[in-house]
């Protein structure tokens, strides 16, 4: 059984890759209370005394609207402890799967796939893409990226994800102001989970994109979400992408990423990773 070192197992994504793919692989969790990525030495001591096969380096600075603010954290966890994890995982003679992310990409000329060039709108973005420029599959046999976009799941009580988000203010009868001349492309994070175990298995330094098969605004996923789950559509008002960024910038307006590389796990539509989670959830349509 193969023996993955994971960074951010105890996150949004991380949670449920161990909880899905726990019968699969020997899952080594390198939580942050154990080793605090932008520590150099504290990232080779323990890398140096675990045997791995892959490390997945899921850890990250993520919060978008943030980044643009605190922008030297933002770089330390993204760029050094990727570096800092990076350098112990080559001197192993390991590999490495980066998590990264459609941010990558401004949003001005979709779609987007892997071979399309990134231009990063915001910090968050920036920050992630230098970090993929540090495993570079083109230039180390070793290193596989692996790129997702607004991951979602049925439960996680640490944080929430945009769908849980959206549902959530719903539920509480509070307004939601919605843009609706933009695109984003959800992804069922079990989908990702299923796409990994693929790529495991049969590693190539490459880089690939494991996304919903859906781009659709942030307004008709809203009302999506509410029309699922019988909310009050009345509640959800629309907003133009440039009145949003003005209070949050970094976001990519049209964030609509395909891939020509995933033939080996169908992804879901948004629609579908929602009926998925109602099965899950046990809650009747």
């Amino acid at each position: 059984m193969l023996k993955i070192a994971i960074t951010g197992g105890g996150g949004l994504v991380g949670s449920r890759i161990i909880e899905l793919l726990n019968n699969d692989f020997e899952f080594i969790s390198l939580s942050q209370d154990k080793m605090n990525i932008t520590n150099k030495y504290q990232v080779y001591q323990i890398l140096k005394e675990i045997n791995f096969d892959i490390l997945l380096h899921l850890a990250a600075y993520t919060n978008v609207a943030k980044a643009n603010e605190e922008k030297d954290l933002a770089y330390k966890i993204n760029v050094k402890g990727t570096e800092n994890i990076f350098e112990q995982v080559l001197s192993k003679k390991k590999k490495i799967i980066y998590i990264s992310t459609d941010f990558i990409f401004d949003g001005t000329n979709p779609p987007y796939f892997e071979d399309s060039k990134p231009k990063p709108a915001g910090i968050y973005g920036q920050t992630k893409y230098q970090g993929e420029l540090i495993v570079n599959p083109k230039k180390y046999s070793n290193s596989l990226i692996v790129r997702i976009s607004y991951p979602y799941k049925a439960k996680f009580f640490q944080k929430k994800d945009f769908f849980r988000t959206f549902k959530t203010l719903l539920e509480e009868k509070k307004p939601l102001k919605m843009i609706i001349n933009s695109l984003m492309t959800p992804t069922f994070i079990d989908d990702i989970a299923y796409g990994l175990r693929y790529l495991i298995n049969n590693f190539s330094n490459d880089i690939v994109h494991l996304v919903g098969s859906q781009s659709l605004s942030p307004y008709d996923a809203a009302v999506l979400i509410a029309e699922k789950f019988n909310l009050d559509k009345n509640l959800i008002s629309k907003t133009t992408f440039e009145e949003y960024i003005k209070i949050r910038p970094g976001l990519p307006q049209y964030s609509q990423i395909k891939s020509k590389k995933n033939n080996f796990w169908k992804m879901k539509t948004f629609e579908e990773g929602i009926n998925e989670i109602i099965n899950q959830l046990k809650i009747k349509n």
